[in-house]
């Protein structure tokens, strides 16, 4: 009898996997050169507050349990960040999820942080380029 050496993962089930998703990023986004200084800078030694932040909006985001109440954008609008921060966050957001789970709701997790990733972009750019001061 032949062993089954398909090493398949876990899709993201709920919070737990959410937890361990949001750690794991962060912990490489905390040792990358170029996204670090940016996070650590405004975080400060306020990690925990912001990893709870994240856990309450991928909860959300993902499952639609309305954990989350903020605004993403407005604390993105202030930081001095273009394209290559967002390339690179989204290439480690990808890399922890393929790295951890496969499935719908990975899937939809790596859809819906490319269409964060477009749109704070957009508006990061229109801020720029718009004369008056912009309603966030």
């Amino acid at each position: 009898m032949q062993k089954n050496t398909t090493n398949t993962k876990p899709d993201i089930r709920g919070l737990d996997d959410i937890k361990l998703l949001v750690d794991t990023f962060y912990g490489l986004v905390q040792k990358d050169s170029l996204l670090s200084p940016i996070f650590n800078a405004t975080i400060k030694d306020k990690w925990d507050v912001h990893l709870n932040k994240m856990y309450k909006f991928w909860d959300s985001i993902l499952f639609s349990t309305g954990s989350y109440d903020g605004r993403p954008f407005p604390p993105h609008a202030k930081l001095a960040i273009d394209k290559e921060h967002f390339d690179k966050w989204l290439l480690l957001f990808e890399e922890t999820l393929a790295t951890l789970f496969q499935g719908e709701i990975t899937e939809q997790a790596k859809f819906r942080a490319n269409k964060m990733a477009e749109l704070f972009q957009i508006k990061l750019s229109n801020m720029k380029n718009d004369k008056f001061k912009p309603l966030i």
